[in-house]
């Protein structure tokens, strides 16, 4: 069980980070309780965490603190926004700036400053309380933090152990392929958003994403295009995701399923 309400103080100085706090509880007697579950928002390529921040704010979360970290580098040439990536490099292809540019420092700093050190040992939040949610390059770094934690090597720190987290969303991207997929598959919930057709979340890409990972949901939208859920159908999803992986003191929501 969770020991504290994380801050913005319990993560490292250098990253920036903002705490959306649950909404009030209905039950006098659990309002001052932490919340059971963290949500954890990666922003994509060349955002900040402005934008995902508000987006916090909107979807009010029952029983769920969010946590919103901004990407741990800026973008070099006046770019503006901020990356995750361990370099900045350009898509041949299209010329635009490509998200699969390794996440090895990023990977690291999420997986032991925000997850293990912040979130599990300062917090007392397990690995099964945590779920995350990241858009574009911020989808890959959640997929590589979950297989990161899940790896044996790297287990047996705090109340987290080894394990699986509550849950993945990303949105407009599949496991990268600068990441390693040696190993057994991670037992980390994972679903996919993304457009009719999608460049990024291809049907190959998928496949590579369920070499890692062993609970693989795809959901398309009808439209072209990765970008964040527009309209209650394409929220739907998402919202169902969260229903089945989100704990809750107040009873669970009908339909739900515990996959350990």
């Amino acid at each position: 069980m969770p020991t504290k309400t994380p801050t913005p103080s319990d993560f490292p100085s250098e990253l920036t980070v903002t705490v959306t706090p649950a909404p009030p509880s209905p039950s006098p007697s659990k309002s001052t309780s932490p919340a059971p579950n963290i949500l954890l928002l990666l922003h994509g390529l060349g955002d900040t965490a402005t934008s995902f921040t508000k987006f916090a704010e909107a979807i009010r979360l029952p029983e769920t603190t969010i946590v919103t970290v901004q990407g741990t580098a800026p973008l070099p040439f006046d770019l503006g926004g901020f990356h995750w990536g361990d370099d900045v490099s350009f898509d041949s292809a299209t010329g635009a700036l490509d998200m699969d540019a390794g996440l090895t420092r990023s990977t690291k700093t999420l997986v032991s400053d925000v997850v293990r050190g912040a979130l599990v040992q300062k917090c007392g939040y397990a690995l099964r309380e945590i779920m995350v949610l990241g858009f574009g390059q911020g989808g890959m770094a959640a997929l590589a933090i979950a297989r990161e934690i899940g790896l044996k090597e790297n287990g047996n720190v705090g109340n987290g152990g080894i394990g699986a987290l509550s849950g993945v969303i990303s949105i407009g991207a599949p496991y990268p392929l600068s990441g390693s997929r040696v190993g057994d598959k991670n037992r980390t919930p994972v679903l996919l958003i993304a457009g009719r057709d999608s460049v990024a979340v291809s049907d190959e890409a998928v496949r590579r994403t369920k070499q890692v990972f062993e609970f693989v949901e795809v959901s398309r939208y009808a439209r072209r295009g990765d970008g964040m859920p527009s309209s209650r159908e394409e929220m739907l999803p998402v919202m169902q995701f969260f229903a089945r992986r989100l704990r809750s003191r107040q009873g669970v929501p009908e339909g739900s399923v515990e996959i350990s």
